[in-house]
């Protein structure tokens, strides 16, 4: 039922419409009244009706200056005057300021019914079409977009110039331009996996989202997917703004995430602020060095410029022996394996030489650090299934060399090894990916017009979970789940619509809609016309 509120001065024309209108009757629920504007505002802010039946002409405040200041607090309010002073002059600064109906004394039942009548039909229509907007922007999950992580991994590699930026941001409905940017990086990993299901606990899903949503609730963040566990978030604002907008974010990381640390391992870094956006691939690769970080530091879990400068080498002697013996523990390099990606082995590699630069004057604690990531490098690949011999053969035997290598012949040298071993990782994973995603599309393609079908749904099928199936199927497919069920659904929808005289009800129903009118909404959305104009040949 709606809710509506009244405003009239005269208490004879006030009460009688109070007491005399069937409010119910129309629909309505009859929350309030008020005798001029300015006793009404506190009134209305606090009811929040969704009509507000109004005089012109009142002591204090008149109508149209609490119309236009209702107008702007709550533009989704219907706003219906009634005056007794036929002015085109009112009428004009009604329509002006967005007035639904302008009704002249006295007020008949019968207009009003008819005017409240016709009313209800359009807010509820429009309640509805927002409800449908919402459901399928839940849906559709922005920020998972396929299309949006490959718009930012163009733009973060500098293969993009800026006029394709703008156009693209467009193409995309993404709201990009501003005086100065930041860009923000985090990772969400389930601290304990129960004995290798591919499940995720629900807790642990549902502090990801609550994340998430905290990032898509402000227009200064734009949200994207980045890798299985990794999104990024580019924040955007002025630069007086720029510095108090990333503490924010980082400190709404911490807040979200900290409590949860019994379940998850988590990590946030941000970058420094650029004014062009021809500067984001300089952000990015400022802000993937301090992120590198994370696997050399794993105790902390913000990482900004500031945090990464205050890691200073480990050994100021020179003597091996002053070494931290934990930048030697093996699971330091399986770590990186693991979780880091090809982007980072640089950022990682340097960092890692850094901590233990003086003691790379040895030529003995070279042939050392060379043989000790290489073996941990090997075991971690022969862990995977792999025979040695193809490490080896894959990485070539002249990495190992006899003579003194400077830090950055070191550096090449170390970040070949890491490299060839996530090759075989990421082979290994595509192998892995390639039969899940078939199994998966083969139970979309038998189930794909039943409503209950779901990400959540299919990712128990294939025996993975739901945040890892989302992100390989994105990959793999190049759209999300929810847009290839979708286009699976329209494509469905459509030959019915050309080849059958079924009602599209009925049709709603056969691909996986058992509300038709969400199906219209979603037709309209995906195809730019309804099912009617389509069948008449509106589109092709």
């Amino acid at each position: 039922m709606l809710k509506i509120f009244l405003v009239e001065d005269e208490s004879i024309v006030r009460e009688g419409l109070r007491d005399n209108i069937p409010w119910q009757q129309y629909g309505y629920q009859f929350v309030g009244e008020a005798g001029d504007g300015e006793m009404a505002l506190p009134l209305i802010q606090k009811t929040q009706p969704d009509v507000l039946l109004t005089d012109i002409k009142m002591p204090f405040m008149d109508g149209l200056s609490l119309s236009r200041i209702v107008h702007q607090e709550f533009p989704d309010m219907k706003i219906i005057i009634i005056s007794g002073y036929d002015d085109f002059e009112y009428a004009r600064q009604a329509i002006v300021l967005g007035v639904e109906q302008y009704l002249l004394k006295p007020v008949t039942r019968a207009n009003l019914q008819k005017v409240l009548t016709e009313l209800r039909t359009k807010i509820e229509s429009e309640q509805e079409q927002r409800r449908y907007q919402e459901k399928f922007q839940d849906e559709t999950r922005e920020y998972e977009q396929f299309s949006r992580t490959n718009f930012f991994v163009k733009v973060f590699e500098g293969r993009i110039p800026v006029q394709d930026i703008y156009e693209e941001a467009a193409r995309l409905s993404l709201k990009i331009n501003a005086p100065c940017y930041n860009l923000l990086m985090f990772s969400l990993m389930e601290r304990y996996q129960g004995a290798g299901s591919g499940f995720e606990a629900e807790d642990f899903a549902r502090k990801r989202e609550e994340l998430l949503r905290y990032f898509v609730r402000y227009p200064e963040h734009v949200v994207f997917r980045w890798n299985v566990n990794t999104y990024g978030v580019l924040i955007k604002g002025s630069e007086e703004q720029m510095q108090e907008l990333t503490g924010r974010c980082l400190e709404n990381v911490e807040r979200i995430c900290r409590p949860a640390e019994g379940i998850l391992d988590w990590y946030a870094a941000a970058g420094e602020p650029v004014n062009r956006l021809s500067m984001l691939a300089e952000c990015y690769r400022r802000v993937n060095h301090v992120f590198a970080h994370r696997f050399l530091m794993p105790d902390l879990h913000i990482f900004t410029k500031e945090v990464t400068d205050q890691y200073m080498p480990a050994v100021e002697s020179g003597k091996i022996g002053d070494i931290d013996s934990a930048k030697l523990d093996q699971e330091l390099i399986k770590d990186f394996l693991v979780k880091g990606s090809h982007d980072e082995i640089a950022d990682f590699v340097d960092s890692y030489l850094l901590s233990m630069q003086d003691a790379l004057k040895s030529r003995m604690f070279q042939n050392y650090l060379v043989f000790h990531v290489h073996f941990v490098a090997m075991a971690y690949v022969e862990s995977l299934g792999y025979d040695k011999k193809e490490f080896l053969e894959l990485l070539g035997e002249e990495h190992i060399q006899e003579a003194s290598l400077n830090r950055e012949e070191m550096s090449v040298c170390l970040q070949r090894i890491l490299g060839k071993a996530m090759e075989l990782r990421d082979r290994e994973s595509d192998n892995q990916s390639k039969k899940i995603l078939k199994k998966a599309l083969d139970y979309i393609e038998e189930h794909y017009t039943q409503e209950s079908l779901s990400l959540n749904m299919v990712a128990g099928e294939v025996n993975v979970s739901a945040n890892y199936f989302s992100a390989i199927f994105s990959q793999g497919m190049e759209v999300t789940f929810t847009e290839y069920v979708t286009q699976k659904r329209m494509e469905r929808a459509k030959k019915l619509l050309r080849q059958t005289g079924k009602h599209a009800g009925d049709i709603a129903l056969e691909v996986g809609y058992k509300d038709p009118h969400y199906f219209s909404f979603v037709f309209k959305k995906t195809q730019g016309c309804t099912p009617r104009e389509y069948r008449a040949g509106g589109k092709t």
